[in-house]
């Protein structure tokens, strides 16, 4: 390990000019002539359009979809059998399927004048019946969605197991019903869009907040029947996405068409109110699922039945599909099971549509599963860890394929656990445990494991029948005249510091100091073509590629270092930013002098490609690294308010390889905290007529200071051994086990009320109700 490749805890080199307040987003470019845009939504979940009146004297500056010539509803089609597709408007045809909907489109020379604009346009609704619980909708003669299907039911899945000779052999069968709230993603910068036409390159330009650029490219130009050549999508500095700007969006379409029809850029910034009712949500799942299990708690069999409510449309490219194939595919986790059973639903109802979120899925099925776990463990008289240690893929089984046909690379399942149990020290808190707290409080202990499949590659996404399937990620390597670096990826970072691990990847090829390298990415026009940055894949398909690249110019440089320093290739080694030979170095400046300014000084036999090569790659086999981690932690719960304190909390994670330490801390500490938002805070609640009831953060409660613990931290190191120096994906984990591992310890600590939580939030309302329910049937 060197100061600065990987495995050093560089200083993020993208923070000086976030923290001194210089980033550059959306909301910070303008453009000459610009206008503002503001939308009308629906104010009913489920209704027809009878009639909407524009004010008058604006009717070229509101628009409805009956303007919208030549924009296409967004489509998500797959290939998976029996999947139903649904076009998405930009602006709504004939009806509207969930409050917040697009509407009519407002433009004003100012965001003010816009929305006053919006206020004046009447709609007609009539209003129908809405589909809101998923478990509903699933049954005949529930309101339909969308009428041309029959039902509410865009997919439906069954994966039938031997179950019947472990059942036969099982000592205890555990069923459990667990639910997760939908909720909304808040990152800190909302979605945001600025298109503008380029007449001089007959091109649209578009800026936009998002983690997808050559995704969002690909889909503008589907929808607005332009050639791709003729989009070219800019996303500056993102303020967050944890998944939500990973689709085409109704307003982007709807700011292209204005831009491209009136020559005019238009722009719209979401605000917190149209994001908490109209931006897509994520998370709402509900599962039933059984642990067949021995007298020692071995589970040898794993039913579960998954339902995920998709909200009412899919969007694109992903699809309303995606979720509900991700909980079938990972819900036996980290455990060795003999036989496995899955029926899964894919639900549409009159809510926003659902997107993949940080973990997509997993945060849920973590929770089914590592709260059954307990349920067995209880159940058979033994500590949660020990039950957990002996079910898991052992270290010396690896690589391991699993009953869900998951390949895990690597790893020490049980070694975490164990290291975990230590952190914690159980006996402490079963000792305390049996004492009375001062203030009256119980004390609860919970663990939870996961394991995360990151960098799919093209064999597993091409097997979820989605639409945009990855290839190979390319990079491009350049060394610049004066000898610095410029590398191009088509990735986008919005958070995760790849400005500094990408530059750290060069580095330990080439010794160069990463402030000598320049990142470029977020710009269709720039950079090599990539699905982008979702599932944890960055580090591992763009470092990746970066680092096949510099192999390159490592090559190509001793070609001409040796003919400068007189000897010859294979006696050149490149190191600390220099090219070194048995008689002297040269610095990275003076190869970049020969070839750019001097190239009568080049050796004959140079490659023509010269000091610049962009490299694909694909790891092999593609699919996917799987980091894994076990947490645990301590809660204080008070009886009499129902709320939950989380006292103590550790983390031991493997990622391989870390080409950053300090990165890796800080996105292991960025989703815990989220963790912690959906164990405890965080819900998009709806009443029976589909209003959303949480539309302002006096609703909407996120984790804070006071609510996030001290948490510790432990790694653990197995590198991969099918990526580039062991490098694995971890961005989504430490998001993935936490509402489990707190929902664990809270019904750790009412144990002696016999009550359990099986649905999140843990608010102080659910808490107080599980207290009541099981004193009630003591009763």
């Amino acid at each position: 390990m060197s100061d600065t490749g990987i495995g050093a805890s560089v200083l993020r080199k993208e923070d000086r000019r976030f923290l001194a307040g210089r980033g550059n987003y959306v909301a910070d470019i303008a453009a000459a002539n610009e206008v503002a845009l503001a939308f009308v939504r629906s104010p009913v979940a489920h209704g027809r359009i009878r009639s909407i009146r524009k004010p008058e004297g604006a009717e070229n500056r509101v628009f409805t979809a009956n303007d919208l010539d030549g924009v296409e509803p967004m489509r998500a089609p797959s290939k998976l059998p029996g999947y139903k597709p649904s076009d998405f408007p930009a602006l709504a045809i004939g009806k509207v399927r969930f409050v917040g909907e697009t509407v009519a489109a407002c433009v004003g020379e100012t965001r003010a004048e816009a929305e006053d604009l919006a206020q004046a346009v009447e709609v007609d609704y009539e209003e129908l019946a809405p589909a809101v619980d998923m478990l509903e909708a699933r049954k005949p003669g529930a309101p339909l969605v969308h009428e041309a299907w029959g039902d509410n039911i865009a997919l439906s899945t069954r994966a039938d197991g031997e179950l019947d000779s472990v059942k036969a052999r099982a000592t205890h069968s555990v069923t459990r019903e667990f639910r997760m709230s939908r909720q909304a993603m808040v990152p800190m910068e909302g979605r945001a869009v600025l298109a503008e036409w380029n007449s001089r390159m007959d091109q649209l330009i578009v800026h936009t907040a998002t983690q997808v650029p050559h995704l969002i490219r690909a889909g503008l130009a589907l929808f607005l029947g332009l050639e791709q050549r003729q989009v070219r999508v800019i996303a500056p500095d993102v303020g967050g996405g944890f998944g939500l700007k990973t689709y085409v969006q109704p307003e982007e379409l709807v700011a292209c068409w204005y831009a491209m029809k009136f020559g005019r850029p238009a722009r719209w910034i979401s605000d917190r109110r149209e994001h908490l009712i109209a931006d897509a949500n994520c998370r709402e799942h509900h599962y039933i699922v059984t642990a067949h299990a021995d007298a020692d708690g071995r589970i040898l069999g794993l039913e579960g039945e998954v339902t995920v409510d998709a909200g009412a449309y899919s969007i694109y490219p992903f699809t309303n599909c995606l979720e509900a194939a991700m909980a079938g595919g990972n819900l036996p986790g980290p455990y060795a099971i003999e036989a496995y059973g899955v029926k899964t639903w894919t639900v549409v109802t009159n809510k926003p549509p659902l997107v993949p979120y940080r973990g997509v899925a997993r945060p849920g099925v973590a929770f089914a599963m590592e709260m059954l776990v307990d349920a067995v463990a209880r159940t058979v008289g033994r500590e949660p860890h020990e039950v957990r240690m002996i079910n898991m893929v052992p270290a010396s089984a690896m690589p391991y394929t699993n009953i869900a046909r998951k390949t895990f690379d690597s790893g020490d399942h049980p070694g975490a656990v164990a290291r975990a149990a230590q952190m914690i020290d159980i006996a402490a808190v079963r000792e305390r445990q049996t004492r009375d707290e001062p203030d009256g409080r119980l004390i609860g202990l919970g663990f939870g494991s996961y394991v995360e499949q990151a960098a799919h590659g093209t064999s597993v996404f091409a097997s979820w029948g989605v639409q945009m399937v990855p290839g190979y990620e390319q990079a491009g390597a350049k060394l610049t005249p004066d000898g610095g670096l410029e590398l191009r990826v088509g990735v986008q970072s919005h958070g995760q510091g790849m400005e500094t691990t990408l530059a750290q990847v060069a580095s330990e090829i080439l010794g160069i100091d990463p402030e000598n390298v320049s990142v470029i990415h977020g710009d269709t026009g720039l950079t090599p073509y990539s699905t982008g940055t979702y599932a944890s894949r960055s580090i591992v398909m763009a470092g990746g590629a970066v680092s096949r690249a510099c192999e390159v110019l490592v090559e190509r440089m001793r070609t001409i270092g040796a003919h400068l320093l007189q000897c010859e290739p294979d006696e050149i080694r490149v190191s600390g930013g220099r090219v070194m030979g048995p008689g002297g170095d040269l610095p990275f400046s003076e190869i970049g002098r020969v070839w750019y300014i001097n190239p009568e000084e080049l050796p004959a036999d140079v490659d023509t490609d010269g000091v610049e090569a962009v490299v694909g790659y694909r790891p092999e086999p593609d699919h996917g690294t799987f980091s894994y981690s076990t947490h645990a932690a301590v809660v204080a719960v008070d009886p009499d308010t129902g709320a939950v304190e989380v006292l103590d909390y550790v983390v031991v994670e493997d990622c391989g390889t870390m080409v950053n330490p300090m990165v890796v801390s800080g996105q292991v500490y960025g989703g815990a905290a989220q963790g912690i938002g959906t164990a405890l805070f965080e819900e998009s609640p709806f009443d029976e007529l589909g209003q959303p009831l949480a539309s302002t953060f006096a609703d909407y409660h996120l984790p804070g200071a006071a609510e996030v613990p001290a948490f510790r931290l432990a790694h653990m190191i197995t590198p991969s051994p099918h990526t580039e120096h062991g490098i694995k994906g971890m961005g989504e984990g430490s998001t993935i086990p936490t509402p489990a591992v707190i929902g664990n310890a809270v019904n750790d600590a009412l144990r002696r009320y016999g009550a359990e939580v099986n649905e999140t939030p843990i608010s102080p309302r659910r808490v107080l109700a599980a207290i009541a329910a099981a004193e009630g049937e003591a009763a």
